[in-house]
């Protein structure tokens, strides 16, 4: 999906434009903040939501920040 740094960072100035619980699972599955990625059980887990409700977000979310770069 991101190919280079100049994409990375754009993909995360995208970030801030998401809903706070898109931007939750995001951070969480990829390790945007600490390095360190979560399973969608993982993260389901802590939100308190289904996995496939995670597996919704985070699909949603990506479609967001696809669409924020073109």
């Amino acid at each position: 999906m991101v190919q280079n740094n100049v994409e990375f960072e754009q993909m995360l100035a995208q970030i801030k434009y998401l809903g706070k619980r898109e931007r939750k699972v995001l951070e969480l599955r990829f390790g945007l903040l600490n390095g360190i990625r979560k399973t969608q059980r993982e993260i389901a887990k802590m939100l308190g939501i289904s996995r496939s409700y995670v597996s919704r977000i985070e699909k949603r979310a990506l479609e967001k920040l696809i669409k924020g770069l073109s």
